[in-house]
């Protein structure tokens, strides 16, 4: 099994940036794509942005392709998502994601492994 655990939520202005972590734990895998997804208030959950194993390949939505960034540290079993010129549509629960498999994907059934969540909220 694979622990997944958010953190970096909070509270921000329009415009500002956050940067959340995920740290795994557990029977982990450098080789494994990981995954950020949110679910706003009465939405379903979309996905955010993915990375591959190595860090080599990155895929985001429109929705904030150029204001978001993903990354990773496999030496510290730890996914980053730096959030910039956030919005208040921005504002959702931010969810963690680890698939057994290396490539990156964008649906929620091609991951096996799932954080508690951290809350976002952008309001002025």
């Amino acid at each position: 099994q694979v622990q997944l655990v958010e953190s970096g939520g909070g509270l921000v202005q329009p415009g500002d940036s956050l940067r959340l972590s995920c740290a795994a734990s557990g029977r982990t895998s450098s080789s494994a794509a990981m995954g950020w997804f949110r679910q706003a208030p009465g939405k379903e959950r979309e996905f955010v942005a993915s990375i591959s194993w190595d860090g080599g390949n990155t895929y985001y939505p429109d929705s904030v392709k150029g204001r978001y960034t993903i990354s990773r540290d496999n030496a510290k079993n730890t996914v980053y998502l730096q959030m910039n010129s956030l919005k208040p549509e921005d504002t959702a629960v931010y969810y963690c994601a680890a698939r057994r498999g290396s490539p990156i994907a964008t649906m929620q059934a091609q991951y096996n492994y799932w954080g508690q969540g951290t809350q976002v909220t952008v309001s002025s």
